[in-house]
């Protein structure tokens, strides 16, 4: 069952197009915030295991800062092989919490 958990308020999200990671119920998850809009998705880049809330946002996309594989912030979906997707977590945000579904 998914439970809400807060992993902050919005001044600890990270700035526009910028990726930065958090601790969520004993996982690193990587938060996003892509154009203006916050998403969240698991952290382990599919290709090598690089960390994704390291990367940096392009072209609206995640980048894994080790070999440069792209993620779509929306779907999880890896630019280099669409069948492959990381997890992708839904985010509500309430008053100033910003709280992940996991």
């Amino acid at each position: 069952m998914a439970e809400l958990i807060c992993i902050g308020s919005l001044r600890d999200m990270p700035g526009e197009d910028e990726a930065r990671e958090f601790i969520v119920a004993g996982r690193v998850i990587c938060v996003a915030n892509v154009g203006g809009r916050l998403r969240a998705l698991d952290n382990v880049c599919l290709h090598r295991g690089g960390p994704l809330g390291q990367g940096v946002i392009s072209a609206g996309k995640v980048v894994c800062p080790w070999h440069g594989w792209e993620f779509d912030a929306n779907t999880g979906a890896a630019m280099q092989n669409p069948s492959a997707c990381v997890a992708v977590y839904p985010i509500r945000i309430e008053g100033e919490e910003v709280l992940v579904e996991i």
